[in-house]
C-alpha cells in the first residue's frame, strides 16, 4: 500500500508502521475516488434497515453521489473551512454527505440524534455551525427547529419527509451535478470534530486533519483484520468516533465493505441475523452487546461467516471472552484508543489474545504509563497512559477547537495525556484500570471498577454490572455494584448478599460492593457503552 511502510518479526507479528502521505492528501480523492476509477464496481457499503429497506453501494455510487453533494452544498455556500453538522443516525446518506464535505475541505462535526434543544444550542455556537445536515427520525429535526438566536446557522437540510423551513436534502442532492473539480486541500488542513461526552464540564470539541482518515489502517488491517473480499460491520451511531473508526476510513482504505443496519432500538436477536443474512467476516462492538448476544442465545444463528471480532469502549470480562469463543471458536481481540486518538493500543494480528487486557501498544505510536511525575511506571504499577506527540503522527488530533487552555492540559512535554488509567505485565500487555475519575478511592486503596465488575457478572444471576463510588463519610468512598439480573432472579436481600460473598471470596475482600442497588437496566450510550458519570450522579443527587 502506498500510504505504508511496515516491518515484521519472525513471529510474524508486526513491529514498525509507518504513514506516508502527500502534502495534499485527502480521504474523498486519494482513497474514494481512486477505487471508483480503478475498480468501480467494488462494493463499498451494503446497507440494510429495520424497515426491510435494502441497499448496495459500490465505490462508483459513493464517488457520484458524494460529487453531486458536494455541488449542491457549494451551492449553498459551504466551502473551505465551514463547520457542517451531520446528524444522520445510520442513514446512508451520511456515507456521501462526509466524503462531500472532506472533497470541499470543509469541517464534518458529526453529531447524535439524541440532543436536546440545549445540545444543539451549545453545539451550534460554539462551533460556529453553518450548516445542519439532518434526519426526520426521532425528535432531533424538532430540536434544531427550536433553537434561538443562532446567526451562524445558514442553512438546514433534511433528509426524509420534506417540511417548512428546511431544504429537501434528498431532492436538492439528485438535481444537482455528478462533475465535480479537485479543490485545492492540504493533509494539515482541519477535517473532522467530534464533541466530547462532557461528564464534568461542557463538552470540548475534538479536531482531527486529513490524516486522521489515514491513522485508521492501523484499526483496519491489523486489528479488525478485514477481509477486501468481505464486509465489515461495526455496530455504532453516525454520531460516534467509533462509526469513522469501523465503518469508513481505515476499511475504505483497505478496499473492503462496510455494512451498516438502521435500527431503532437495539436488539441482539437481530443483530445476530444481520451476521448470518449478509455473511459477516470481521465484526466489532462494545464487550457489553456481546454478553447481550450471550445471554439472548446464540442457537439457530449461522456465524460460520465471522472469521474476526474485536471489542472496544470499555474493558473485557474474562467470563464474556471465554463463553464467546466456547460457543464460536473466535477470541474476542481488545482495543483501546479515544475520540482524541485513533487505536493506540490494541490485541493486532498473530498476537495472543489475554481476557481483559486491551493488548500492546500499536507499533504506531509511542506509548507508556507514566506517574504523578511523569516517570515511566514499571511493570505491575498503575499510571497514567501517555501517546507521543513528537513527531507528529496521523491518528492524534490537532487540539481542542477555539480551547488552547485546555489543550495544553492534554498536550504538553511530548506527550498526549489520556486521562485514563492502566498498567502493565512483564510481557508488556496493558490491563485498564478506569478514568482518573472512575478509580475507587476506599479507605487507602485505589480500586478499579473493572476488576470488581468481572468478578461479580461471573456470578450466575448477573446479567450487567457497574461498579461505581459512593461518597462514604468514614472510607471516603464505598464500592457501589449497581446490577441487572438474568431472567429467573428476583432482587432480595440473600441474593445481594450471596453476590457480595462471592466477589469477597473471589477477589480481593476490600474490594467487594458494600452497596449493591439492582434495576432493570443501566444507563449507556447509545453506542451500548455503560454510563457510570450518570450513576454516579444520581447517588451524589440522592445524597
Amino acid at each position: 500500500m502506498r500510504y505504508l511502510e511496515e516491518e515484521y518479526g519472525d513471529d510474524g507479528i508486526l513491529k514498525s508502521f509507518r504513514i506516508k502521505y502527500p502534502e495534499n492528501y485527502n480521504f474523498g480523492y486519494d482513497v474514494v475516488d481512486d477505487i471508483a476509477v480503478n475498480d468501480p464496481g467494488r462494493t463499498a457499503m451494503v446497507w440494510d434497515s429495520c424497515s426491510g429497506e435494502e441497499r448496495t453501494f459500490t465505490f462508483a455510487d459513493i464517488k457520484r453521489m458524494s460529487d453531486k453533494t458536494a455541488n449542491c452544498l457549494a451551492s449553498l455556500g459551504i466551502g473551505k473551512g465551514d463547520v457542517v453538522m451531520l446528524i444522520l443516525k445510520q442513514k446512508y446518506q451520511f456515507w456521501y454527505s462526509i466524503v462531500a464535505l472532506h472533497k470541499l475541505g470543509a469541517i464534518v462535526a458529526p453529531a447524535t440524534h439524541m440532543l436536546t434543544k440545549h445540545d444543539i444550542e451549545y453545539r451550534i455556537r460554539s462551533a460556529d455551525v453553518k450548516a445542519v445536515i439532518c434526519t426526520d427520525q426521532s425528535n432531533i429535526s424538532g430540536a434544531v427547529e427550536s433553537t434561538e438566536d443562532i446567526p451562524s446557522l445558514k442553512v438546514r437540510m433534511l433528509s426524509g419527509a420534506p417540511r417548512e423551513g428546511w431544504l429537501d436534502f434528498d431532492a436538492e442532492v439528485e438535481k444537482a451535478s455528478e462533475k465535480f473539480e479537485r479543490r485545492d486541500t492540504k493533509a494539515s488542513e482541519p477535517m473532522i470534530m467530534y464533541f466530547t461526552s462532557g461528564t464534568s464540564s461542557n463538552p470540548k470539541m475534538v479536531l482531527h486533519d486529513h490524516t486522521y482518515s489515514l491513522g485508521h489502517i492501523m484499526t483496519a488491517k491489523h486489528w479488525h483484520q478485514v477481509d477486501p473480499e468481505g464486509i465489515h460491520w461495526t455496530v455504532a451511531d453516525t454520531g460516534w468516533g467509533k462509526a469513522v473508526w469501523g465503518s469508513l476510513y481505515g476499511q475504505w482504505i483497505m478496499e473492503s465493505a462496510v455494512f451498516v443496519y438502521e435500527y431503532d432500538k437495539f436488539d441482539p436477536s437481530a443483530v445476530l441475523d444481520m451476521i448470518e443474512k449478509h455473511r459477516i467476516t470481521t465484526f466489532c462492538c462494545p464487550p457489553t452487546m456481546f454478553r447481550l448476544y450471550l445471554n439472548a442465545g446464540l442457537e439457530g444463528h449461522d456465524l460460520s461467516s465471522l472469521k474476526n471480532c474485536c471489542i472496544a469502549g470499555e474493558a473485557l470480562n474474562p467470563d464474556t471472552f471465554y463463553k464467546w469463543e466456547e460457543a464460536t471458536g473466535l477470541r474476542l481481540m481488545e482495543g483501546y484508543g479515544q475520540t482524541e486518538t485513533t487505536m493506540t493500543i490494541g490485541t493486532i494480528r498473530g498476537m495472543e489474545p489475554r481476557p481483559g487486557s486491551m493488548g500492546k501498544p500499536s507499533p504506531q505510536f509511542k506509548v507508556d504509563i507514566v506517574d504523578e511525575d511523569g516517570n515511566p511506571c514499571p511493570p505491575g504499577a498503575t499510571g497514567e497512559i501517555v501517546v507521543g506527540i513528537e513527531p507528529r503522527v496521523p491518528g492524534v488530533m490537532i487540539g481542542y477547537y477555539r480551547n488552547p487552555e485546555k489543550t495544553a492540559e492534554i498536550l504538553y512535554d511530548g506527550w498526549h495525556h489520556t486521562g485514563d488509567i492502566a498498567w502493565k505485565d512483564e510481557d508488556g500487555y496493558y490491563w485498564y484500570s478506569g478514568r482518573n475519575d472512575d478509580i475507587i478511592k476506599s479507605s487507602g486503596y485505589r480500586i478499579s471498577p473493572f476488576e470488581v465488575e468481572s468478578c461479580a457478572l461471573e456470578h450466575p444471576a448477573v446479567l450487567e454490572c457497574a461498579v461505581t463510588g459512593v461518597p462514604d463519610p468514614v472510607r471516603g468512598q464505598l464500592v457501589k455494584a449497581t446490577i441487572v439480573l438474568r431472567e429467573g432472579y428476583e432482587p432480595t436481600d440473600e441474593l445481594k448478599k450471596e453476590i457480595q460473598d462471592y466477589v469477597k471470596h473471589n477477589t480481593a475482600p476490600y474490594k467487594y460492593p458494600r452497596a449493591v442497588e439492582f434495576v432493570k437496566e443501566l444507563p449507556k450510550t447509545i453506542s451500548g457503552k455503560i454510563r457510570r458519570v450518570e450513576i454516579r450522579k444520581k447517588d451524589e443527587n440522592r445524597q
